[in-house]
């Protein structure tokens, strides 16, 4: 394939905006370590919404919803879907508190939290174990991505694609801080949708698919439309459904969607301009992730199994990409080529946008850790505003490299999906739990990290080497699930707790309410410390009822586009409506929450 001059007008174009924005916001960014990795606590809920959503929206996420359909049908997506509970938690309970807490970053909720030297090496390791090398594995997953869609698209070698793509994006990182990346990912999600629904609408024009009748008619792909696993089939239905909405989606520990928030959503939720502007961002952020994107992933995916229906099919279509690489993720870009020059430049452009929009948001979230929680905390306390942001800005470029080296090793995103659930198995329900229980410490967080990554090492990779029957990936999940979860329960009772002035000073910051604080409360009375006074009224319950509400609505509106583009109107009408009245009766429950808070 080769792209004509049209085609890369538009990639030139983009790659000159993106530029132009972060040369535009330099000046602002560089003034203090607020400006470069908070935008100054001052952005509104319509574009950190817009940002999570490009974030989320990266250049392997098409692939690895390719990648799970044609192994798994589009039921196979509730691996990710389960998900959504998360999020509408994080909504409706813990958006506001991480705003109460004036952090810069959710790391330094650590010492906030916590107390004494466990406190601060659980921070400054944090900082470097998620800043770093979670970070950077990631990052690798959507090197990976670009790198078969360079080699499929554009014939470059792994090399010359990380080259490309990475460059104008670690340098408007670099120079636009946060700032520059929210206004970025505005653009680069406009151009990223367009892209992948103009993707869909070739691919069913395609004279192998013939439209979508033919398409939803074909043997190859009738046994890959259900929305939910066929219940006869006892292990899918455990593995792609039960699984993840029974356990998965509070224990696990997963970039986007950490149960109780983290990462780079906690970083969006501290730059918003207010609690009501945080709890906005990231209602946008998960109607927006869950209902409107998937589909035409999913179009794509489904027509992928007509025109190169096996990997052999794939193979042959494109020897000259590397067969260590070769997997059903790149049946995406693979169908890709088949897209008329001038729409083709618009979706390389779109699939480089979605890339970057993803890569600048984890270079400045983990120079953020590198620079607040370890540098300034470690290495140099006294570090002016202007040193933290030269310090900022030279992590950037390291970790964009060392997600480079990285990626040059992987072979598949959804391999890479399973590691990292793997390796945050367990550790879920800590972070739901430590705002509400007093009895949590540091030693309970660091028992949780090390031991959900100890079980992950050795189910993944040492395992499988020992001769002995093979475990299944459910069957992983739930064992680093159960030995994690025991093991930093145990530690938590067996040591001891926080100190009381920390925890009093927490409580009367973020006022998280709730018989998890009574102990706590009743010891400040009898100090005579009234933290009651303080307390704004448990509305948790409140949060959850909207969290159920919330997700009656995305799953209604996810479902009803499905049954809608199936022909299936009677269903979609029905689901229409539930997610329209769910929403109506959403609204109403989310202003009292409001109230009461």
């Amino acid at each position: 394939m080769i792209l004509q001059t049209i085609d890369w007008g538009f990639v030139v174009g983009f790659f000159i905006l993106s530029l132009a924005i972060g040369l535009a916001v330099t000046k602002k960014a560089g003034k203090s370590s607020s400006e470069f990795f908070l935008s100054g606590r001052n952005m509104p809920w319509w574009l950190l919404g817009i940002s999570m959503v490009a974030t989320t929206f990266s250049s392997d996420t098409p692939n690895l919803v390719t990648d799970i359909v044609r192994q798994n049908g589009v039921a196979g997506n509730w691996v990710w879907w389960a998900f959504l509970l998360t999020g509408m938690l994080t909504v409706f309970v813990y958006a506001k508190l991480w705003r109460r807490s004036k952090v810069l970053t959710d790391i330094e909720f650590y010492e906030l939290r916590y107390s004494g030297k466990a406190a601060a090496f659980l921070r400054g390791f944090r900082a470097l174990y998620l800043g770093v090398f979670f970070n950077v594995l990631i990052m690798a997953t959507v090197c990976l991505a670009i790198i078969k869609i360079g080699g499929v698209m554009l014939k470059l070698t792994p090399i010359q694609t990380l080259l490309i793509a990475s460059l104008i994006t670690v340098i408007y990182s670099a120079l636009g801080g946060l700032r520059g990346v929210l206004i970025t990912d505005f653009f680069q999600f406009t151009i990223a949708m367009t892209g992948s629904v103009g993707a869909a609408v070739i691919a069913l024009r395609l004279p192998q698919v013939g439209g979508f009748s033919a398409l939803l008619a074909n043997e190859n792909v009738v046994s890959k439309l259900n929305l939910l696993p066929d219940f006869s089939n006892t292990e899918a239905l455990l593995v792609l459904l039960i699984l993840p909405l029974a356990v998965q989606w509070w224990s696990v520990w997963y970039p986007g969607a950490e149960p109780g928030g983290g990462g780079y959503i906690a970083q969006r939720m501290l730059s918003a301009k207010s609690e009501k502007h945080a709890v906005g961002a990231t209602l946008l952020f998960n109607a927006a992730h869950y209902a409107l994107r998937p589909w035409p992933w999913i179009i794509v995916a489904l027509c992928s199994l007509l025109v190169f229906p096996t990997l052999d099919s794939l193979r042959a279509a494109f020897p000259h990409v590397d067969p260590g690489v070769l997997r059903h993720d790149l049946a995406y870009p693979a169908m890709l080529t088949f897209l008329p020059h001038g729409l083709l430049g618009l979706v390389v452009a779109s699939l480089i946008a979605a890339f970057m929009s993803t890569i600048s948001t984890h270079l400045n979230w983990g120079s953020s850790y590198v620079v607040n929680d370890f540098y300034k905390r470690f290495i140099n306390p006294e570090a002016s505003e202007k040193r933290q942001v030269l310090v900022g800005r030279i992590s950037t470029f390291g970790l964009m490299i060392l997600a480079g080296v990285i990626a040059l090793v992987l072979s598949s995103a959804l391999e890479a999906f399973h590691i990292l659930l793997q390796i945050g198995a367990g550790t879920g329900l800590l972070f739901i739990l430590r705002w509400f229980w007093w009895r949590i410490n540091p030693y309970s967080e660091i028992t949780a990290m090390v031991v959900s990554f100890v079980v992950a090492v050795y189910l993944q990779l040492i395992h499988p080497r020992t001769g002995l029957p093979e475990i299944s990936t459910p069957v992983r999940l739930v064992v680093g699930v159960g030995i994690t979860t025991v093991c930093w329960i145990t530690v938590t009772l067996l040591t001891k707790p926080t100190e009381s002035k920390t925890l009093r000073s927490f409580f009367l910051l973020v006022q998280p309410g709730g018989p998890g604080w009574k102990r706590v409360i009743d010891k400040a009375r009898q100090d005579g410390e009234l933290l009651e006074e303080a307390k704004q009224g448990w509305d948790v319950p409140a949060g959850i009822l909207c969290m159920v509400l919330g997700c009656f609505a995305v799953y209604s509106a996810l479902f009803a586009t499905g049954n809608w583009i199936y022909g299936k109107h009677t269903l979609a009408s029905i689901l229409t409506v539930i997610a329209v009245a769910s929403t109506f009766v959403l609204t109403k429950a989310w202003k009292k929450l409001r109230l009461a808070s």
